[in-house]
């Protein structure tokens, strides 16, 4: 292979990985410099002249000539005199010689590993390129065609054929995908794993919720309207924080939109998910309330050492501060940032169809009982209202012993 074919075949590659022409050329030149390195020790000496347009290359060795007799005759820039006459009879001592080398000198293994290092090298760039690109995009939206459908995984293109990754845990639950399909997400994190660029993305992030809200919502693009805070359980529920600094703005409107015109195309991309929008305010109690809507409380005792909150509630409401699953008051909980009990307000009401957790006491350990009163659960439905999960996690119990109770209330209903 001679240098013109070397070059032009790099050239062509490189300028289809876009791949602007100076780094093309310094590439080059890094490779031709290392393959001088290998066979000469050295390039101080050296000059690469190289026009990659016409596939041009030219290397230049460059030696001041001494006497045969001179002790600097080792040197890597010396040249005998008798040498030097080798390649023009009419040089004497003092001169330099420039001496051009062809790329045949270095020997045919040299050149097939500089044309294998040259194609590398582009596929190094184009990967740091690549990592690089998208670190500075993470936290935005972007679009991503499926190519392929994995078990824990769904693979896409993006516009310039890069490959996207969007783990089964970044998936709301309800997404279902297929071959082709068009699809929006956050790009999560990236990461280098030997070499390669891993971009990953989320649609479960409350960042992509936000991202969504400034692409539904103008006042929030434009900085008139503030998301102070997101929380999800993606697919099923979300509050949003939101505060304006202008009075003449309503924040809550503003994102809802006319007859909910801008949150409809909001849920429709998270796959129905609810999503509760909430004017901020510093009022903690105050907050506190909206963050439980739709449920109306009648009292409320805050406890900022503990990081708890008591709110009291018309029974009526229990179930909607509550929420399907819990979802309801574990969203409330992590955006006021303290734990939320629920306790009964009955105000001399009976209400017959729940059942109070002391009518248990013959099956269930006192202890037990009173650890779900700790959290705010006084009845029945109180607790059947919570997921398994919640129930643990809110509680000091075991998760064997929540199932008992689980079980002997259920069998009180059946």
């Amino acid at each position: 292979m001679d240098h013109s074919t070397l070059i032009e075949s790099f050239a062509e590659f490189a300028r289809q990985k876009n791949v602007d022409r100076p780094t093309m050329i310094r590439i080059l030149e890094d490779v031709f410099r290392t393959m001088i390195r290998k066979k000469y020790k050295t390039d101080d000496n050296f000059d690469i002249i190289i026009n990659a347009d016409k596939g041009d290359l030219e290397i230049w060795r460059f030696r001041e000539i001494v006497d045969d007799n001179s002790e600097d005759i080792w040197d890597h820039d010396k040249i005998s005199l008798s040498e030097a006459r080798k390649i023009e009879p009419d040089f004497e001592i003092g001169e330099e010689v420039a001496e051009e080398i062809k790329l045949e000198d270095f020997g045919r293994r040299a050149v097939t590993l500089a044309r294998q290092t040259l194609i590398q090298k582009i596929k190094d760039l184009e990967k740091d390129n690549l990592f690089l690109k998208y670190k500075d995009l993470i936290g935005e939206i972007i679009v991503g065609e499926v190519y392929q459908v994995l078990p824990k995984e769904v693979l896409l293109i993006d516009a310039e054929g890069d490959e996207l990754i969007l783990p089964k845990s970044e998936q709301i639950p309800k997404d279902r995908f297929r071959k082709g399909d068009s699809v929006r997400a956050v790009v999560h994190r990236v990461e280098m794993i030997n070499g390669n660029p891993k971009i990953i993305l989320s649609r479960t992030s409350p960042v992509f919720l936000e991202r969504l809200f400034e692409s539904e919502v103008p006042e929030v693009y434009d900085g008139l309207i503030t998301i102070k805070k997101v929380v999800r359980e993606p697919g099923e529920r979300a509050k949003v924080a939101v505060e304006s600094y202008d009075d003449r703005i309503d924040p809550v409107g503003a994102c809802v939109g006319m007859k909910g015109s801008r949150i409809h195309s909001i849920v429709r991309e998270l796959q129905n998910e609810n999503i509760d929008v909430i004017n901020y305010t510093d009022n903690l109690e105050l907050y506190i309330a909206r963050a439980l809507s739709p449920a109306k409380i009648t009292d409320i005792k805050i406890d900022k050492e503990e990081g708890r909150v008591s709110v009291y509630l018309k029974p009526d409401q229990v179930s909607l501060a509550i929420g399907k699953g819990g979802h309801n008051i574990k969203l409330a909980s992590r955006l006021v940032d303290m734990e939320i009990d629920v306790y009964r307000d009955l105000d001399g009401e009976e209400v017959e169809e729940d059942v109070d957790l002391e009518e248990f006491a013959d099956e269930i350990d006192d202890w037990v009982i009173d650890e779900f009163k700790r959290i705010g659960l006084d009845t029945a439905k109180s607790v059947l209202a919570l997921s398994k999960d919640e129930l643990v996690r809110r509680t000091d119990l075991e998760e064997e012993t929540v199932e008992d109770v689980l079980k002997i209330i259920r069998q009180e209903f059946e």
